[in-house]
């Protein structure tokens, strides 16, 4: 069986009031590293829209997590 390394995997993430993760997985997310946008393969009819989040959760682990074009939230590692 072949499966894709780092393949995104859905999460379950509790956001605050602006939209920023509050907390992934039932962890408090207690800082955000870094955020940002990626558009890609805007030319064709499988656009990708997703917005990144670097965060650092209450028990130390750092965790990237992304919301796609759909709302929805998966967790990524790099």
């Amino acid at each position: 069986m072949i499966r894709r390394l780092y393949a995104p995997r859905r999460a379950a993430v509790e956001v605050d009031g602006e939209g920023s993760p509050a907390a992934v997985e039932g962890a408090e997310v207690v800082a955000v590293r870094e955020e940002w946008l990626v558009e890609d393969r805007w030319w064709t009819p499988r656009r990708i829209r997703r917005h990144y989040f670097e965060l650092v959760l209450i028990d130390g682990r750092d965790t990237v997590v992304f919301r796609d074009g759909r709302g929805r939230w998966h967790r990524q590692r790099a």
